[in-house]
């Protein structure tokens, strides 16, 4: 659990699973499996089995040591709807974000499929409280089946990660999402995206009414092409303000 991160749309990291497999393009360059592999074979090194998938209990009931409410965006470096978690103890991480429910928890994932059968198994005809958003990453058109998925997850906040962003996304439909991401690809084989395509999500977002958040244009660091879209910063989030630490009686 990190107390603090360089990603720029959120407080604090927390990684109750480390490791994943790839599954599409969006992948191919991860920035988290660089950093996990550089520690493989390093005795008693939290990354000592490198990107191999791994169940951390250890880290589950974390959040409930921080009592000022922050947005902590979960398993930055995994996937918690990696098929081979189980349902067992992902409910467990959601029985924290449930109980620690003064901070905004912010998950994201490329299995969307699972995201939607998880949710439905777990909340029935209701939705996820409104201080878990969940999301899903969305690279280019070929995947944006993944935004069909989300539409239909019982989320009461819903957000799409467009990163690294390889190609257009063709026309969507953004209405019912709360919130999107743009960032370019990072580390030492990014590869570069053009401004049309961080430029006509912006204008859906626009269209439907959806906060818009443009990350990073990437580069060999995630800083190198500054933060900067048609000449200013965009910094906008959901209108779901955190949740105040609750006072003893």
């Amino acid at each position: 659990m990190a107390d603090s991160t360089q990603i720029e749309w959120t407080d604090s990291t927390w990684n109750p699973v480390t490791g994943c497999s790839k599954i599409t393009a969006g992948c191919d360059f991860c920035y988290a499996e660089r950093f996990s592999e550089r520690f493989r074979g390093v005795k008693g090194h939290p990354f000592e089995s490198g990107f191999d998938l791994t169940l951390r209990p250890a880290r589950v009931r974390q959040p409930l040591q921080w009592r000022q409410p922050r947005r902590i965006f979960v398993n930055s470096m995994s996937d918690l709807f990696h098929k081979e978690v189980p349902f067992s103890f992902i409910d467990s991480v959601f029985d924290t974000m449930e109980e620690a429910d003064w901070h905004t928890y912010q998950v994201l994932t490329k299995r969307s499929s699972l995201l939607v059968r998880y949710l439905k198994r777990r909340y029935g005809k209701e939705s996820a409280p409104s201080h878990i958003w969940l999301g899903v990453s969305v690279e280019d058109e070929k995947n944006a089946v993944r935004l069909t998925h989300l539409k239909a997850a019982q989320a009461s906040v819903k957000f799409v990660s467009f990163e690294p962003l390889l190609g257009s996304v063709g026309p969507i439909d953004l209405k019912g999402i709360d919130w999107a991401i743009v960032g370019g690809e990072s580390g030492p084989r990014s590869r570069p995206m053009a401004e049309e395509w961080a430029l006509e999500i912006r204008d859906q977002c626009e269209k439907d009414n959806v906060a818009f958040f443009f990350k990073q244009w990437g580069g060999i660091r995630p800083k190198s092409g500054g933060r900067q879209l048609e000449g200013r910063e965009w910094n906008e989030y959901p209108q779901t303000p955190l949740q105040p630490v609750p006072t003893a009686a």
